[in-house]
């Protein structure tokens, strides 16, 4: 059996941030072996982390890949158990990775294909390979969540550091100011839809039809029910559509306006609420 030096345990600390005595018997079991050691030190985290695996995972945050020069944008949702590792750069690094690497890979239909393909800040090391060596120092299960690709230059923004909701915004143009700005009002606004042909037919005839009944009863001639409808479902679409909402940031002009006036064309756009689906 190799001798395991100080020098060994303490080179292994630093690449897995793991406890001295950890490192130690992983050199050990591994004949001082230190890429075995890794391994050795991951599966035995797997081990105790299939044993954890039906944890509540209530909190997380949004990774996000944007930007008008970037070919495609991406969101994921990471989550894990506990407010205060929202907090940790760790995990806040991995959301990042985790989007960018969907965004700029070959894209992914599960977890588990992403999780598979390399890391984009850290070389030599798949996002699983993170994912589980940060499991082994923070001792909480982490889960992926939702996760999109657009196929477009994307806007986005993140609320409350991006642990309560994220947006991406699938634009056609270069403004990345007024991109973000509209993210914003969607995050706070909460459309349904990005245009009134987007909406639910079915829904809107729907309404259409709760209006008339309502205008019907409030004794108003069948000549101008119809125009009062059109009046009150263009009320409706400013707050279900985000085109025809008023801007936060000037209420005078729609988001579409707004849009139109800097040099953006709205494609479509996700908005995620951190736990809800």
């Amino acid at each position: 059996m190799a001798q395991v030096t100080a020098a060994a345990v303490k080179d292994l600390r630093e690449q897995t941030g793991l406890p001295m005595m950890d490192c130690k018997k992983a050199l050990t079991e591994c004949d001082g072996d230190l890429d075995k050691a890794i391994t050795w030190l991951r599966e035995r985290g797997n081990q105790v982390l299939a044993k954890r695996s039906d944890r509540a995972t209530d909190f997380g945050r949004f990774g996000i890949y944007s930007g008008s020069d970037k070919a495609s944008g991406a969101i994921v949702e990471l989550k894990c158990e506990s407010a205060p590792v929202t907090q940790n750069e760790e995990f806040i690094q991995l959301a990042n990775d985790l989007a960018e690497a969907l965004a700029t890979g070959p894209g992914a239909a599960t977890a588990d294909e992403l999780l598979d393909q390399p890391c984009p800040s850290q070389d030599g090391k798949t996002l699983r390979d993170v994912k589980d060596d940060m499991f082994n120092r923070i001792r909480e299960v982490f889960n992926i969540g939702r996760m999109q690709r657009i196929e477009t230059p994307c806007g986005a923004y993140v609320h409350n550091a991006g642990t309560v909701s994220g947006v991406l915004l699938s634009v056609d143009g270069a403004n990345d100011d007024l991109a973000k700005d509209i993210c914003m009002h969607i995050a706070a606004m909460r459309p349904a839809a990005l245009s009134v042909d987007d909406l639910d037919a079915e829904v809107v005839e729907k309404e259409r039809g709760i209006l008339r009944e309502a205008a019907l009863k409030e004794g108003k001639p069948e000549n101008i029910v119809d125009k009062m409808v059109d009046g009150r479902m263009r009320n409706y679409f400013a707050e279900q559509v985000l085109t025809e909402q008023p801007f936060v940031k000037e209420d005078k002009k729609t988001v579409g306006k707004i849009a139109e006036e800097g040099g953006l064309q709205l494609k479509q756009f996700v908005h995620w609420e951190l736990g809800k689906e």
